[in-house]
Formats: C-alpha cells, sequence, structure tokens
C-alpha cells in the first residue's frame, strides 16, 4: 500500500534509490553477470519464486499483465506483479498480493542489495530487479507477472531458468541504440526470453518478425502458441470474438481504451488459456477483460489542479505512449468512432518526449487529427527533447505547434485560444504522464 510522506530527516527508500543511481556509470548496460553476481551473493531469490509468466515486446506489456492480473485474481490467485518503469512512485513497480511494497519493507530489501553488492559496477534496474526478487520470494504467491525492462535476452529479469509461461506482444521499432536498427534484429532480442519446452504466447507480429520468433524457438525446442495461428480475435459491437481450438468465446469490451486494447485483452486471454490449473475459467477472463486498470493509458482524468482549472465542458486525457507505433495505436483509436467518437470537438495536444524516443514517426501518425500542439520539456528528466525541439518535430510533422514553459501553461494557451470547449491531450512519454499525474494529484 502507498504510504503517508515520512517525516523530516527520516530515512527514505528515494535516498536509497538516488545512490543506487550511482552504482554504474550507465543507465542501461544490457547484461546478465552482474546480476547474477548479484543473486548469488543473496542466495539466489530467483529461484524461489512462484511461477512465472515472463512477458517482453515493444507495446502493451503492462496493459497486458493489467488484464491477467485481473483475470488471475478473479480467479481468487494470489498475484505478484513486476514491472517498469513506475509512474509517480518506484513501490509501483513491486506490486505484492497484498498491494504495492510498503516504505519500510523496500528500504530493508534495497540497503541489502546495496551492501552485498558493495561499490562493484551494477545498473540501478539490475541491482532493483535483485530487491524486487527478494521481496516476491519472501511472500507466499500463487504465480508472479514479470515484465522485461528492455529488450528481453540480456536484460536482468532473463535470470528465470524456467518460468511457467512466456508471452510477446508486438514487437516495434523502439531503442534501436540498444536493440538493433531492425525489426529482425529487435525480435532476435526479445526472442531471447523464450526457454526450451516452456510454450510462449505470441501477440500479433509483422510476418517477418515472426520468422524470426518462429526460427528461434524451433532452434531451442520452445513450443509457440502464435496469433494468426492457433488463436485469432475479431472486435465486434459488442466487445469482442476469441478463438482458438477449444472453440470461440464471445468476450466483453475492454476496461482499457483504445483500438489495441482489443489486441492486448485477447493476448491475456490466450496466455489465460494455458494456465489452466489456476483456475482462470470464462467467468474470471471475462470478468478481468471488465475490470483491468493501468493508468496512464489513455486515461481520462476527473479530477485535480489542471481539470480543476478548466472550463466547464472541457475534457483532458493523458497517454503514454512513445514511439512510432504507440502513435500509430492512438491514431487508429482516433479514426474508428464507432468505439471512442472524438470528433465532437477540437483535439489539442501537450506533448514531451525523450530525445532517446523517434519522435517524427509518433508525431506522423497523430497529424490529422491534432488541431494544435504545445512542446513541454519533461520536468526532471535529463534526456527530455527541450521544448523547442519537440515542438520542431511536431511543426515537420504538419502540426501547429509552439513551444511552452509547463504543461499548465499548455493547458492555459490551449484555453486561451479556443472558440468553445475542446478536448486536451497530454501525450508523448511515460514520464510526462507520470509528472502530470503525480502533479495533479
Amino acid at each position: 500500500m502507498r504510504d503517508a510522506s515520512p517525516p523530516t530527516g527520516a530515512k527514505t527508500s528515494d535516498a536509497v534509490l538516488d545512490r543506487l543511481t550511482r552504482l554504474h556509470p550507465k543507465v542501461i548496460d544490457l547484461s546478465l553477470g552482474r546480476v547474477e553476481r548479484l543473486l548469488e551473493r543473496l542466495d539466489h531469490p530467483e529461484a524461489r519464486l512462484a511461477p512465472v509468466v515472463h512477458v517482453a515486446g515493444t507495446n502493451g506489456k503492462g496493459s497486458l499483465l493489467a488484464f491477467l492480473r485481473a483475470m488471475l485474481e478473479a480467479a481468487g490467485r494470489r498475484v505478484q506483479v513486476y514491472t517498469s518503469p513506475h509512474l509517480v512512485r518506484f513501490h509501483e513497480r513491486i506490486r505484492l498480493t497484498t498491494g504495492l511494497i510498503d516504505e519500510a519493507a523496500l528500504i530493508v530489501l534495497l540497503e541489502r542489495c546495496e551492501a552485498e553488492n558493495g561499490p562493484e559496477p551494477i545498473t540501478f534496474f539490475e541491482v532493483t530487479t535483485a530487491a524486487a526478487f527478494l521481496a516476491f520470494a519472501q511472500e507466499p504467491a500463487d504465480i508472479l507477472l514479470l515484465e522485461v525492462g528492455l529488450g528481453g535476452r540480456l536484460d536482468a529479469t532473463n535470470v528465470i531458468d524456467r518460468p511457467r509461461l512466456t508471452a510477446i506482444t508486438p514487437i516495434a521499432l523502439d531503442h534501436q541504440q540498444f536493440l538493433g536498427s531492425t525489426l529482425s534484429a529487435i525480435a532476435g532480442e526479445k526472442a531471447g526470453i523464450m526457454k526450451p519446452g516452456v510454450t510462449c504466447v505470441v501477440g500479433p507480429q509483422e510476418p517477418a518478425t515472426l520468422t524470426v520468433l518462429e526460427r528461434h524457438a524451433q532452434s531451442i525446442d520452445t513450443p509457440l502458441f502464435c496469433h494468426g495461428r492457433d488463436w485469432t480475435f475479431e472486435p465486434t459491437s459488442e466487445g469482442f470474438r476469441y478463438e482458438d481450438a477449444a472453440g470461440p468465446r464471445v468476450l466483453p469490451r475492454p476496461s482499457l481504451l483504445g483500438a489495441h486494447q482489443f489486441a492486448n485483452a485477447a493476448l491475456a486471454v490466450a496466455c489465460a488459456t494455458l494456465l489452466g490449473e489456476f483456475g482462470v475459467d470464462d467467468r474470471a477472463i471475462a470478468e478481468g477483460i471488465a475490470t483491468a486498470s493501468w493508468p496512464a493509458r489513455l486515461q481520462r482524468l476527473t479530477q485535480g489542479p489542471l481539470v480543476d482549472a478548466l472550463p466547464e465542458g472541457w475534457e483532458l486525457w493523458l497517454d503514454g505512449g512513445h514511439n512510432p507505433a504507440a502513435g500509430e495505436a492512438l491514431a487508429a483509436t482516433l479514426k474508428d468512432r464507432s468505439r471512442m467518437d472524438w470528433g465532437d470537438r477540437p483535439l489539442d495536444l501537450v506533448y514531451g518526449m525523450l530525445d532517446t524516443k523517434v519522435a517524427a514517426g509518433y508525431l506522423q501518425a497523430l497529424a490529422p487529427f491534432a488541431h494544435s500542439l504545445k512542446a513541454v520539456r519533461i520536468p526532471g528528466e535529463q534526456a527530455s527533447l527541450s521544448a523547442e525541439a519537440a515542438a520542431g518535430h511536431a511543426s515537420a510533422a504538419g502540426i501547429d505547434a509552439l513551444p511552452v514553459e509547463s504543461v499548465v501553461d499548455g493547458v492555459k494557451a490551449i484555453v486561451a485560444k479556443a472558440e468553445r470547449p475542446g478536448r486536451i491531450l497530454i501525450c508523448g512519454s511515460l514520464y510526462l504522464a507520470g509528472y502530470v499525474l503525480s502533479e495533479n494529484g
């Protein structure tokens, strides 16, 4: 559960986390050696976990796990979840069966990992993943849903010898500086989570990407359960139709908004189908689809200072998608008015993005729908594009764009120029989304 703010001068997890960022000169340095060394010193908590569902992919990992968690909990299972990055507080990354890890427990685990590692180089993600494994190993649970941080093959989470199941969401171009410049190269890194004899559930993929996954699976004797071959889905007016060898199932509309969430929900159904021993029946599957929650994924903000500052009739939305595929998914949602009609009023964007992302592809997808854009630098993020650079990318994509000092200034500028109530979407980065959620309460 979330804790109240600690008293002034008290030890905090933020202070420990800040120290841990200094143990390696790079934020990202993909390798398994450092985390394996630390896990050995911790007496291998990764070997004492509940059965693991290990998930890689470019987009949709968090949404998939949100749907799957809701299904498993509807079936009465005790579920642990590891995700990254967090939106507001680090504690969001480590969800125990009783809720988010508490402050005192997190401090103890982080300091133990810090002490065992000593001054040796280790990345922030590696050492905090080790702490998460310690937390999960200390608590009885039925299943652990484990999200890859980056890539797969050399990701710190890829130390689980034999997960219960693996899954790969749609693969797209992202993090090319770490994973390779082509879809095939990136697919090869994602395929690295596959294990011999452990079924891998594969979501919708480009043909070339699927070929890479199939070849790797064949080379290590991994069974695949693939979209388009072993299971399919089709949106309907009331929800969607899922079908596999057992026959068709008619399922409700996903609780998470956006056309792309049908694919994420269907992939969760495919995973749940292979987890029969956990009692995930049709009732639990349907309940999970209809009730799953996952912040900053096309989320409407309905309270807080930003909302209070809007005149009557305005809407404020938030989305953390941050690469070209996410932009295309958002554009598909805006285009399909049968499911979410945003054509009733102008759509203005408040936008910020990291300089490690492909801004042009993201913005080009949204250009036909954007009335204007106000660009911001993401507060507290050294890797953020400047407001001027972000506005430049938007202008190049054909969007009427201006740099502003802050999200609040962007919202105010949009309202000031409007002739009637409109809709504002804050978008471009999970880090920007986290900042907005934190500042907006």
